[in-house]
């Protein structure tokens, strides 16, 4: 085994050249936010990884082994949920409400600019499926915000005490795209829902499950 002590954020610093020829750790989230742990690399080599405790690994960093050889970090992808905002019945401002309520729950979130990304949660994406978002499952790379928990901020705990006002709607014609569920999920996170909107017709993009 060799050991990697060593990482280049982003490989700042080095020729772009020795980068791209450098073998390759493809790695997903849960890997790359442990300071300690074993992989193997592109060449077929067992590579012990040895960092600063806290210290997370981010696509393209680079990684510098005990012989003196560099190692490329790749972000594998894997699944996550990819939440938007609903052009037919809501706005961006929905993604940024969805965004508040996550990090409430210290869930490691990527922000990107028109989409959120976080790991499979079930009771989360029913959540936000109330709060009028696209909610869909994905395979991709999964780079989360660091935030004021540091790099290696851990998988989050799910508080159930935030107040979501969901909006029922009565009589709308929704065609497929973005699920709502209106019911009511007291176990989780108790949300509250308020009818005021009436008569809405919606196009594709909405579809909402009315269960009572």
């Amino acid at each position: 085994m060799i050991h990697a002590t060593k990482r280049i954020a982003g490989g700042a610093g080095l020729a772009p050249v020795l980068v791209k020829r450098a073998p390759t750790l493809e790695l997903d989230w849960d890997t790359r936010s442990k300071s300690r742990f074993s992989a193997t690399d592109s060449d077929g080599r067992e590579i012990g990884v040895v960092l600063p405790r806290g210290t997370s690994l981010r696509g393209g960093d680079v990684l510098v082994a005990e012989d003196g050889s560099l190692v490329r970090v790749l972000a594998a992808a894997q699944p996550v949920l990819q939440v938007r905002h609903c052009a037919e019945h809501g706005s961006p401002f929905d993604l940024l409400r969805a965004a508040y309520h996550l990090g409430n729950r210290h869930v490691p979130l990527e922000l990107q600019a028109s989409l959120l990304q976080f790991e499979p949660d079930p009771v989360l994406a029913e959540m936000l499926r109330r709060q009028h978002l696209i909610v869909t499952e994905a395979q991709a790379a999964f780079e989360p915000e660091g935030g004021a928990y540091g790099e290696g901020a851990g998988h989050g705990h799910h508080h159930g005490h935030d107040h979501d006002h969901a909006h029922e709607e009565a009589g709308h014609v929704h065609g497929p795209g973005c699920g709502h569920d209106h019911g009511h999920d007291h176990a989780h996170d108790h949300a509250h829902s308020h009818s005021h909107d009436h008569g809405h017709v919606h196009g594709p993009g909405c579809q909402h499950d009315q269960n009572h």
